[in-house]
């Protein structure tokens, strides 16, 4: 009897553990060349606003409080797939191997914020929307590509998704507060209720319908199809409502980036600066707290991330779909899906070099 019991337990924690369980993935021909298509994507954005000058006010006519219906269906279908990522029952795992988890924490929660906060407020001085743009994107970690370059960067998975889980989970309380702490110190005035109701609309309720909905489909089809067919067709979804956003947002401002080009420029040097000093910090806090490379380079590819889809819907919820800020923080995509691949390979010549010399978990 004894062993019965012994045996049922062992196939009870398989079952939980196929079930919890993210499958390997790659990138595809289509998101190794992701900074291609943002670039195509913006100039036939341009191309369209100097073809349909229009354009404009024919989105822009279709609002709910504020809120353009388009471009918040597209900006939710961005968010939907991330979700499905969420394991609640993963967070009883923290207590195993908590350093990591943590110093990732500090990273996204502290150290990114006041980086971003800081190089704002020294390099776009009287430019509010990119300093709003700057403080967006800093202050929001991300929950989902990060799966994927952890996946690339041979990283512990089980990690990444702890901490793409907690991520999501705080994001809800933190993500709103910080924003309103920086913009109320640079005395940039912002609609808080706007703020809120983004938070919530896209974050709060993809990540219920994540939940239940993976859930669900796994009760109904099994994880297998789950893993290998839903997900995969959501996530492809996710490319096509980004770059349809994209395409949107720049035709809506193709004629402020042609007259006024300096600006992307201009907020480019705090988001690249950000990137490399959050990096270096992460690279170092690393290696000073003794972590193995598997939990270390998720630490640091987490820890430097930035939520670039929250970061845009609440752009365009406070100022519109054809802002400033709104591009401001396109422009944290378009240098974030390099310089995260570039630091995948980082990562791997680290550790050939042995820079992190903690003991495997």
């Amino acid at each position: 009897m004894p062993t019965d019991t012994s045996n049922s337990e062992i196939i009870e924690n398989e079952d939980t553990v196929k079930e919890n369980e993210v499958p390997s993935k790659d990138l595809s021909t289509f998101e190794k060349y992701l900074p291609i298509w943002i670039g195509v994507c913006m100039i036939l954005g341009i191309i369209l606003s100097l073809v349909v000058p229009g354009i404009s006010e024919s989105i822009n006519s279709w609002q709910v409080a504020g809120i353009s219906v388009p471009i918040g269906i597209c900006l939710f279908l961005m968010m939907y797939p991330a979700m499905l990522n969420i394991q609640v029952s993963e967070l009883k795992k923290l207590r195993r191997n908590p350093k990591p988890i943590i110093l990732t924490l500090v990273s996204n929660w502290i150290v990114a914020p006041v980086v971003g906060f800081v190089l704002a407020q020294t390099f776009l001085p009287g430019n509010e929307q990119l300093i709003v743009a700057v403080i967006l994107l800093s202050s929001s970690p991300c929950t989902a590509m990060v799966l994927v370059w952890g996946h690339l960067a041979e990283g512990n998975q089980e990690q990444n998704v702890v901490n793409t889980t907690l991520n999501t989970a705080t994001i809800l309380v933190i993500f709103a507060p910080l924003v309103i702490l920086f913009t109320g110190i640079s005395s940039i005035p912002i609609d808080r209720l706007i703020l809120v109701i983004s938070v919530l609309l896209f974050i709060g309720v993809p990540l219920v319908l994540g939940i239940v909905s993976r859930k669900t489909l796994v009760n109904w089809r099994g994880n297998e199809w789950f893993q290998k067919k839903y997900r995969p067709a959501v996530g492809n979804l996710a490319l096509l409502a980004l770059l349809t956003t994209l395409v949107v947002l720049f035709s809506l401002n193709g004629m402020v980036m042609l007259e006024h080009p300096d600006l992307l420029v201009l907020v480019s040097i705090p988001l690249l600066l950000g990137f490399a000093i959050v990096v270096g910090y992460n690279l170092v806090i690393t290696r000073i707290a003794k972590l193995a490379y598997k939990e270390a380079t998720i630490t640091v590819i987490i820890g430097s991330s930035s939520h670039f889809e929250i970061a845009i819907a609440t752009a365009v919820s406070i100022y519109g779909v054809g802002s400033i800020a709104a591009l401001g923080t396109t422009m944290g995509l378009f240098w974030e899906v390099p310089i995260m691949l570039g630091l995948v390979y980082l990562a791997k010549y680290l550790r050939k070099k042995d820079f992190w010399k903690g003991e495997p978990m």
